[in-house]
């Protein structure tokens, strides 16, 4: 597993009319000079023949962000070799804020990547061939945070208050707790990924991953911030879901089963014992501690965000046509989606919901 930070390299594999033809509809406006990636290890995988003796189909899959433990699984099943017993070789290339996730798969540098419910349908939309297959979080960890002690103890208490919210914010779970709680836009403030401002200020309300940004904040500011969980509030939103192009889901359905049972299976593993995964995580990212890998599992266990609802029978990343109707119709209501947007091409049931055992033989 290789993750390579060279631009130019990477650049000259991109197949040029594929990037030029989605990269106005990619959504997230990154840059490309900033991915990660290793172009050497990429075969595309919808080309790629079934493995022989002995070979493997070699695929990318595009993180979100830094290697962190909202990625373990798919660490895990590169450490223990469960990709390997699966046919495949995979290279895991880490996303960051300037990073284009649609971009890089559609124009064929990664062959999966990690995404989330709204932004499929929302590709759809948009007219971009891509399909969602798994969804490993069963519940959005994106929350908001405020100091303890300043009579915020809800999201009925948000009104007035200023909130630090990232871009994406704006079409995704901003809706939704604006038009639940009656709040304005004339609150939003923009969230630069540092939580700085908001230690600072205990007037300040900001978004964070319950995962993560808790934990900067007790390091930086000293103090365990309130945490409004929006999915414990009606948000349906599926995340950290394995994404593919649609052409590769038809023309190679066993490629695309091997790698999504596999990185369930990695997840299984990962929470059972954490070490190889955050081995080869902190190797992709310095930065990234014991104590914060710790902090984060904890969190994804003790808040249900992998292993809840239907994927308690199902199997990690389970889905269903209901959840999807449901994300659907909460968004199109909230203005976020044409009602005439036909949202089952987002996704495809055809790869997950074997239930829990089938995952852990």
């Amino acid at each position: 597993m290789t993750v390579s930070r060279s631009a130019d390299a990477f650049a000259v594999a991109l197949n040029r009319r594929r990037f030029l033809r989605y990269s106005s509809l990619a959504l997230g406006a990154g840059v490309l000079a900033a991915c990660g990636g290793s172009p050497s290890a990429t075969a595309p995988a919808d080309s790629a023949a079934a493995p022989g003796e002995g070979e493997l189909d070699k695929v990318t899959f595009g993180t979100s962000w830094f290697a962190q433990a909202e990625h373990g699984g798919f660490y895990q099943a590169v450490a223990t070799g469960i990709y390997n017993e699966h046919g495949l070789d995979v290279t895991i290339s880490m996303g960051g804020p300037q990073v284009n996730g649609n971009q890089l798969l559609m124009a064929g540098a990664q062959d999966f990547k990690m995404g989330y419910a709204i932004d499929a349908i929302n590709s759809i939309q948009e007219g971009v061939p891509k399909v969602t297959v798994a969804a490993i979080f069963q519940k959005d960890p994106q929350g908001l945070m405020a100091h303890p002690d300043v009579g915020i103890e809800s999201f009925e208490d948000l009104k007035g208050k200023t909130i630090l919210m990232s871009t994406s914010a704006h079409t995704t779970y901003w809706p939704f707790i604006k038009a639940k709680y009656g709040l304005s836009d004339d609150q939003m403030g923009v969230y630069t990924f540092n939580v700085g401002p908001f230690v600072a200020d205990k007037n300040l309300v900001q978004q964070g991953y319950i995962t993560s940004e808790p934990f900067a904040i007790e390091k930086e500011g000293g103090f365990e911030p309130v945490v409004l969980l929006m999915a414990d509030h009606g948000y349906p939103n599926y995340t950290t879901t394995i994404e593919t192009r649609r052409e590769i889901m038809e023309s190679n359905p066993d490629l695309v089963q091997r790698f999504v049972d596999a990185s369930i299976k990695g997840w299984y593993s990962y929470l059972a014992d954490p070490a190889p995964g955050n081995e080869l995580i902190k190797q992709d990212n310095p930065e990234m501690s014991d104590e914060q890998l710790a902090f984060g599992l904890e969190k994804l266990n003790e808040y249900g965000i992998i292993n809840s609802g239907d994927a308690e029978t199902q199997g990690i990343g389970a889905m269903t046509a209901e959840r999807w109707q449901e994300i659907f119709t909460t968004m199109a209501d909230l203005g976020a989606f044409d009602a005439s947007v036909d949202y089952k091409q987002a996704y495809s049931l055809d790869f997950v919901n074997k239930g829990a055992d089938a995952y852990q033989s």
